[in-house]
């Protein structure tokens, strides 16, 4: 007997759910905002549920073509984060992710998790952000999602070869920028003596951990107090990670994965105030990402 809510009523249903993951997925890789991402899902449902039912049974693949008008939505919406981002205040970084495990209550639907990868981590989200809209979308639904270049170009609008050219060029920028690989276990070890110089205000074990020209940046989107310009140099940033440390006593540093990487998670009174990602390059610490933004940090 068929019940109310029982996809075999629409047998489309299903099929189209259970794309939504996949939606999500791609839009967050493409946008770097798990926000954003949502919304795009819901205006490609949306437009899946303006077509009438014979338009939707003419549809031979329905998540083929929920994917084709996500990326088509996701290039409009980075062609108008420029501006945005001009806007911004502050310096702006990517929504991080926290571990499935420790996803927060009332976001645990799998259907809305991204898979944590090698190419969501903090440092590929970075170089995404300083492509352009039609380099990010047709690198991302290439080397990542592997769509031909014949339905990227459909999604883009530009040729196949055109479309081969941009994400040649994306893969050059991704290249450029990638560190030597190094094991999870290790990049953790630096984390925590990280964690404990940090926790201990030891400016010469914190400067010994970063690298020369390691570079801190801190997204409070103006609402709550972030360095409003990234602070360049180990001994700079040392000192500057222990003035803000007597700012804000009380606190607890966690070990936490972030964006599938070992990070740290910082909390007041139980709540989360910050999310730090770290780049690592030959045993030390590069990138410095705060995330403090209380808009960005929702699934923490």
């Amino acid at each position: 007997m068929k019940t109310p809510g029982d996809p075999r009523l629409d047998p489309s249903l299903s099929a189209i759910m259970s794309e939504r993951r996949q939606l999500i997925n791609l839009a967050y890789r493409l946008l770097g905002s798990l926000a954003d991402a949502e919304d795009v899902v819901q205006e490609a449902y949306t437009r899946w549920y303006a077509l009438s039912r014979q338009q939707q049974e003419a549809i031979a693949s329905p998540g083929a073509w929920l994917m084709k008008v996500a990326g088509r939505i996701c290039l409009d919406v980075l062609g108008s984060a420029r501006a945005r981002r001009e806007s911004y205040v502050g310096e702006w970084i990517p929504e991080p992710l926290p571990d499935h495990r420790e996803w927060s209550e009332g976001r645990a639907d799998p259907a809305d998790r991204v898979t944590l990868d090698e190419s969501v981590t903090m440092a590929f989200l970075v170089v995404l952000e300083s492509m352009t809209p039609a380099e990010r979308v047709a690198f991302v639904l290439h080397d990542v999602f592997r769509y031909p270049f014949a339905e990227v170009a459909e999604i883009v609008g530009r040729s196949p070869a055109a479309c081969r050219q941009l994400a040649s060029s994306a893969r050059r920028r991704i290249s450029a920028s990638q560190a030597p690989a190094a094991s999870v276990a290790s990049r953790a070890d630096i984390v925590r003596e990280f964690k404990k110089a940090w926790e201990a205000k030891d400016i010469p074990a914190l400067i010994g951990l970063l690298d020369p020209d390691a570079t801190g940046i801190a997204d409070g989107g103006g609402l709550v107090n972030a360095a409003p310009h990234p602070i360049v140099g180990a001994e700079q940033l040392a000192r500057y990670l222990v003035t803000i440390s007597g700012v804000f006593p009380g606190r607890t540093i966690l070990e936490r994965t972030v964006n599938g990487q070992p990070g740290l998670v910082i909390q007041q009174d139980g709540v989360t105030s910050a999310v730090i990602a770290l780049g690592i390059a030959d045993g030390r610490i590069t990138h410095f990402w705060a995330v403090r933004n209380p808009e960005k940090l929702r699934p923490w």
